[in-house]
């Protein structure tokens, strides 16, 4: 929470815009709960808040009708008021047609701008990026994990340029990553959900993660904790009806 406030507060005070790839369920509205939290306790300055991406505006609505939902912390915060007051604030504003999001486009410093697609593949995300990532004074910070290959990871890896829309775009804003913000349950997280199973599944597959992760994860599964566990690479098939594989693919060179 700390770093995020001082994100907030370097970049405005540079003059620019904090531009944030954010997955639309459940992130989205973890960013919102705290920026407005770092606002209301005057950590950070007052600063016009949009969020940018249809799923996320539905999402956040579903999150407002649901406080049972909500861990202690959030229950305790709300103090018994509506859940909408914690996503909803003067400086909060959710795009929800097409115009308001263009509109965006049209701020040049002051902003906090939340938008999908988290790892910047497609959606609203994109022309964002395309108006904020060559501004020295702004800057894109990622709150999620960016696979390889997406656009949000090149750009963590620190190119120089990127393309958007047939445009080459200079990346000269500040890049920042925090990963404890991430939404996916760690190793001792994920064992620990397996191991609460009554019945055992029969076979376990590693599919999300980078290669080499995947195979060290199935192999501590295996060896360490009994299961019967494989890191298929992209492509293979496997009959779960019959329990066969019919295609075991080869890892691709990168």
């Amino acid at each position: 929470v700390n770093l995020l406030a001082s994100a907030v507060t370097d970049t405005l005070g540079r003059g620019g815009n904090l531009v944030i790839p954010s997955f639309a369920v459940e992130r989205t509205q973890d960013m919102i709960y705290t920026l407005k939290i770092l606002m209301d306790d005057g950590k950070i300055p007052r600063a016009d808040i949009y969020i940018d991406s249809p799923m996320a505006v539905e999402a956040t609505k579903i999150f407002m009708e649901h406080p049972e939902c909500f861990d202690d912390e959030a229950t305790a915060e709300m103090e018994g008021a509506h859940a909408a007051s914690l996503f909803e604030d003067r400086n909060i504003h959710y795009a929800k047609t097409m115009e308001e999001s263009v509109a965006i486009n049209g701020v040049r410093s002051g902003a906090i701008i939340l938008s999908a697609s988290g790892m910047c593949e497609a959606g609203r995300i994109k022309h964002h990026l395309k108006h904020n990532l060559w501004r020295e004074e702004c800057t894109v910070l990622f709150v999620g994990y960016q696979s390889v290959g997406t656009l949000g990871r090149t750009i963590l890896e620190g190119a120089s340029e990127v393309k958007l829309f047939g445009e080459t775009v200079d990346v000269r804003a500040r890049i920042m990553a925090f990963q404890g913000l991430s939404g996916h349950a760690d190793k001792n997280g994920l064992i620990e959900w397996l191991n609460g199973f009554q019945e055992k599944p029969r076979k376990v597959f590693i599919v999300h993660g980078e290669d080499t992760v995947c195979t060290s994860f199935a192999e501590c599964l295996k060896y360490e904790h009994g299961y019967d566990t494989y890191a298929p690479f992209s492509g293979t098939r496997f009959d779960l009806i019959n329990n066969v594989f019919e295609l075991e693919a080869a890892p691709k060179a990168k």
